[in-house]
């Protein structure tokens, strides 16, 4: 549309969708002092990011620095530069240093402006051994928080389908997933006080939080509200949207500009099939999350970049809304288990925290991933020894094959059975010898971390795959959230394909072309750049004069 309509009503912001990215360009905007409008399609708020562990990557952050803990953004975007991937550098550079600039920022405008209270986790950088890497002091997460503080608004919060009594802290520290009775017998006060208060961790605690701030801050929400359509002048400054609601169709003015932060496309499945050929095993978003922003942005001649990229995971099944979903579980980084591919041989160490990047590995002449069907091999050890996974498996029948012989487990699963026989006995070889010479399972300080090995004794995250039954479990391609949309600008402005800014429109979160894709550098480079560029276009559009 490039004639300017009548408006129903005028804000200086609007901000489509209501996660974590949305919600801290929303509270940005609005403690500057704009009027902010915030638009939820669905009647839920909180997206994705209430779902979610709620792990969040800040480098060079106040927390870290009042611990004693030394660090810079310097030290950060040359962590960046060293584990990106090939050739991003050039593209990506100048984002990332506005990354790094901005996220100690973000997260003490958060601590100042909304009742979220963040902790340090104990958690290393994956690449901790890179130039710039870190064995701690960049992973926070909030405290637990009531949706009591929201009023009857808190009934509206996204439920997860992750376990979020727990925080994310106590998870990493107590361990509630692989020991569940004893992480509640030492937590049993605070988790009776979280039931009676409507106390959640996580995602719902993040969430609830962002959005107690942006509601403070006098911003308005809209619960069932879809954003239809951009309305742009007549030069393409986008200057309002249209939104469907149960009320009928409003057309809102939006005197700085428009901030998209919709979430990924991985629901649209003609979409996603284009980009992520072959099989995936589940999805772990919300199924509103179906590219609207992404869609809105090509509608006005954006340019959609990096979307081949996305939050990739091995899940556990779980119903959801009454349907199998996916949850993020790492439960194939376990002693006594190993991961093959269609070959039925290894292809990386299985406490690998990027193992989803290999899983999503491509074959550069036909896209089709090529260590897929995967499967995870595993014995009785690991049965005794994962109560919890046994309880998510049973969701899915079938999920787990059983066999008395490694021979019988692949002709169960369709692998060659000398090959697998041969994989899993030379893993056995180094795991008696106390050395994964193939690679180097534990050695690192995240796989340190995670497996409880230190650079003496790796035995905690070896163990042999000897102990009939034997069980075979998928281990494919799970999309999290995609991670690719409209390119942007260092101040989060949206782009056409001839690099030219189109005025009015900003994109922040996993809706945008993200800066870090697939391969994470941290536990947190979800949320952790999904929230500063959030908080950089909430800035951004407090700087425009229009």
């Amino acid at each position: 549309m490039n004639q300017e309509p009548s408006w129903d009503e005028t804000y200086d912001v609007v901000v489509a969708g209501s996660g974590a990215a949305a919600l801290s360009a929303a509270l940005t905007s609005a403690v500057g002092g704009a009027s902010v409008l915030v638009v939820e399609k669905s009647e839920r708020f909180g997206g994705t990011s209430a779902m979610s562990g709620a792990g969040v990557w800040v480098p060079a952050n106040h927390l870290a620095q009042e611990s004693g803990l030394a660090d810079s953004p310097d030290e950060a975007f040359a962590y960046l530069k060293a584990t990106a991937p090939e050739g991003w550098a050039e593209q990506e550079e100048h984002l990332w240093r506005r990354y790094v600039d901005a996220s100690p920022e973000m997260l003490r405008m958060l601590d100042e402006k909304t009742p979220l209270q963040f902790e340090l986790t104990p958690e290393p950088d994956p690449m901790a051994e890179y130039e710039g890497g870190k064995d701690g002091g960049r992973m926070v997460s909030p405290r637990a928080l009531s949706r009591q503080i929201l009023g009857s608004f808190g009934d509206s919060i996204r439920e997860s389908s992750m376990p979020n009594l727990f925080t994310y802290r106590e998870v990493q520290v107590y361990g509630p997933f692989k020991h569940p009775i004893r992480a509640a017998f030492r937590l049993a006060h605070r988790l009776a006080f979280r039931l009676l208060s409507k106390s959640r961790g996580q995602g719902n605690a993040l969430v609830t939080g962002l959005m107690k701030g942006c509601m403070d801050a006098g911003c308005v929400v809209w619960l069932q509200s879809k954003v239809t359509e951009l309305v742009t002048d007549d030069v393409g400054v986008v200057t309002g949207i249209v939104s469907e609601r149960s009320t009928g169709v409003k057309r809102v003015r939006a005197r700085r500009g428009v901030v998209l932060a919709t979430g990924g496309f991985e629901w649209d499945e003609a979409r996603r099939e284009a980009h992520f050929s072959g099989h995936v095993d589940r999805i772990g978003s919300p199924r509103t999350n179906t590219g609207d922003g992404h869609k809105l942005a090509e509608s006005v001649g954006a340019s959609l970049e990096r979307m081949d990229q996305a939050n990739i995971y091995a899940t556990l099944p779980v119903h959801y809304e009454g349907e199998v979903h996916g949850i993020p579980a790492l439960f194939h980084n376990a002693a006594h288990a190993i991961v093959v591919d269609q070959d039925a041989k290894r292809f990386a160490s299985e406490f690998d925290y990027n193992f989803g990047e290999h899983l999503d590995a491509r074959n550069p002449s036909t896209g089709k991933p090529v260590h897929l069907p995967s499967w995870m091999i595993a014995d009785s050890n690991f049965l005794a020894a994962s109560g919890m996974f046994r309880w998510y498996a049973r969701k899915l029948p079938g999920f787990i094959r059983k066999a008395n012989t490694i021979r019988q487990l692949a002709e169960l699963v369709e692998l060659d059975p000398e090959v697998l026989e041969a994989t899993v006995g030379r893993y056995n070889e180094h795991a008696q010898g106390g050395r994964d010479l193939d690679f180097h399972r534990g050695e690192t300080a995240w796989e340190r971390f995670k497996s409880g090995a230190t650079r003496e004794n790796l035995a905690p995250a070896l163990g042999t795959v000897a102990k009939a039954p034997f069980i075979a479990v998928p281990v494919n391609r799970s999309i999290l959230v995609t991670k690719g949309g409209p390119r942007t600008n260092e101040n989060g402005e949206v782009l056409r394909k001839d690099g030219s800014v189109i005025g009015g429109l900003y994109c922040a979160g996993v809706a945008m072309a993200n800066p870090i894709g697939t391969r994470a550098v941290g536990a947190g480079t979800t949320l952790g750049p999904c929230m500063t560029w959030g908080y950089i276009c909430g800035q951004s559009l407090l700087k425009t004069n229009r």
